[in-house]
């Protein structure tokens, strides 16, 4: 690592450290959160309300210096709210565009499963291309561009399933959980964490965010860990209990997020155990069951401990 490298380094542990005063005893997730976005990928955060989504979302936003925006996704939430509206003004005898509130870096995309799923699909050229088509023309989003989106289960009242080809553009699915007696004691007599958050400050720039994404992208990647990736793959491909396996888009990231965990651990190579930590929260809500039509994360890590490390 480069001298700037191992400055980058602590400035971004500084913030992970941030980050777990925030959300109590959530250190693992913590990290994988910190991955997804150091990989470039878009964050799918699930549970049930209330154990800290948004919290974690704002957090995350702030000690990375980023830009944020919040959409509560309700069902009468219309695409136009999201992505902005073109406006006649009849001094200029024109229309003008009114940029939503996607134009920003971080978007926090609350309860997303909640909007319908054709507010649902105004983010899908956004999460892939970086830009929005409105009325013909095409809009750059800011760089870095990020949507953090919360989810209730399924099984909640007003909620609408997210499909395949959104799914497949979050690069991680988390649970953050109930915390355990220690972290919810501790959150019980420490500060409110409305309080916490409001002292929280920038750790990083945008800029050397980014430098940080073009140093991650230096990590080495061997023949045998590509092995590994791409027989992980295959074999999601192979199961016949999913309708379909992880898509070239998963296994791009995959290798993205191998990278950034490596690089938040001082190295310059990835090892098996960056493709252990990673994969069940990248294939878990990817791989769809063909009875239910149901994910089940646990069955990605029982799908990871059949396929051997070379």
């Amino acid at each position: 690592m480069t001298h700037q490298s191992r400055e980058l380094l602590q400035l971004l542990h500084h913030a992970e450290r941030q980050l777990n005063d925030i959300i109590l005893g959530k250190n693992s997730v913590i990290r994988l959160a910190l991955i997804c976005i150091l990989a470039r990928g878009h964050l799918l955060l699930e549970d049930v309300p209330g154990v800290g989504k948004t919290t974690l979302a704002h957090a995350l936003a702030t000690v990375l210096g980023l830009k944020f925006a919040r959409v509560q996704f309700t069902s009468d939430l219309l695409p136009a709210d999201l992505l902005g509206v073109s406006v006649y003004e009849r001094n200029a005898e024109a229309f003008r565009f009114h940029p939503g509130p996607i134009f920003t870096q971080v978007l926090l995309a609350d309860e997303i499963n909640r909007a319908t799923p054709k507010t649902q699909s105004a983010l899908l050229e956004a999460m892939a291309e970086q830009q929005v088509t409105i009325d013909g023309e095409t809009n750059a989003l800011p760089n870095p561009f990020f949507v953090i989106a919360t989810q209730n289960p399924q099984a909640q009242i007003g909620t609408f399933e997210l499909p395949e080809s959104q799914l497949d553009r979050f690069l991680l699915r988390l649970e953050l959980g109930y915390p355990d007696a220690k972290a919810e004691r501790a959150l019980l007599q420490g500060t409110s964490r409305k309080d916490v958050l409001a002292q929280l400050n920038a750790i990083i720039s945008p800029a050397q965010l980014q430098a940080v994404q073009q140093d991650i992208s230096s990590i080495k990647l061997a023949e045998p860990l590509l092995d590994y990736i791409q027989a992980l793959i295959g074999a999601t491909r192979e199961d016949q209990r999913f309708s379909c396996g992880l898509s070239p888009r998963a296994a791009l990231g995959l290798v993205q997020a191998c990278k950034a965990s490596a690089w938040l651990d001082s190295r310059s190579m990835v090892i098996p155990e960056d493709v252990q930590s990673v994969f069940p929260s990248l294939a878990g809500h990817r791989l769809i069951l063909r009875q239910s039509g149901r994910s089940d994360p646990l069955l990605a890590e029982q799908l990871m401990r059949g396929v051997a490390i070379p």
